[in-house]
């Protein structure tokens, strides 16, 4: 009598590392599929986090606010800032999104007359407060001081960052710090040119100052 057994009454040999009471690596592999953030493991779905806090509504608020003399009344998320509020709810695109991170100042405007980075401040916060955009400096054709005073110094080369530019710098003057070239470029610091047209910057800001 043979003692040799058929393979087909033999197990398949187990890799190292693996065990015969659980499911195999393989079989885990095989059973599991991602698919659009839900995964699939034997039969089980798993839903991400994100699924999980879509369906929750982030909470908004109502918020009236003046805008380049004009009284505008938005719903917004809580978490919105000002640079998008302009921007994105009331079509406002002149102030520029730069770093997103109050370091550039290309999102610069006046709140009650004071410069704020747009990019840090939230909407929400500002209920009745006076907000001046770069859209609000002309009156119809005639241009502001300081914008002429760019357009006529050449104070600029791609414009991105202008806008800003040219609201903190109505807000230096404003606050009196124009007393030299080098307190402009002091109390100017937090706007940065990409182009390096800082030296025309200042003598805008200088010239216009000197004509109040």
């Amino acid at each position: 009598m043979s003692s040799e057994l058929s393979d087909s009454a033999v197990s398949p040999p187990t890799g190292a590392g693996e065990s015969t009471s659980g499911p195999s690596r393989r079989t885990v592999i095989a059973s599991g599929v991602a698919v659009g953030g839900v995964v699939v493991v034997g039969g089980t779905f798993l839903a991400g986090a994100e699924e999980a806090t879509a369906t929750v509504a982030a909470p908004a608020s109502r918020v009236s606010l003046t805008v380049n003399g004009t009284r505008r009344t938005v719903t917004v998320d809580n978490r919105t800032s000002l640079l998008d509020l302009l921007r994105e709810h009331l079509g406002l695109t002149g102030s520029k999104k730069g770093c997103n991170a109050g370091a550039c100042g290309a999102c610069t405007v006046l709140v009650d007359g004071q410069r704020v980075n747009s990019c840090l401040t939230l909407a929400v916060r500002l209920e009745g407060a006076e907000v001046t955009t770069i859209e609000g400096l002309a009156r119809g054709d005639e241009l502001h001081p300081l914008q002429q005073a760019f357009v006529d110094e050449d104070a600029f080369q791609c414009g991105y960052c202008t806008p800003g530019q040219i609201m903190s710098g109505v807000g230096c003057i404003q606050e009196g710090h124009t007393s030299s070239p080098e307190e402009i470029r002091e109390y100017m610091s937090g706007n940065v040119c990409r182009c390096g047209c800082y030296v025309k910057i200042v003598r805008a800001v200088e010239q216009t100052a000197a004509r109040k």
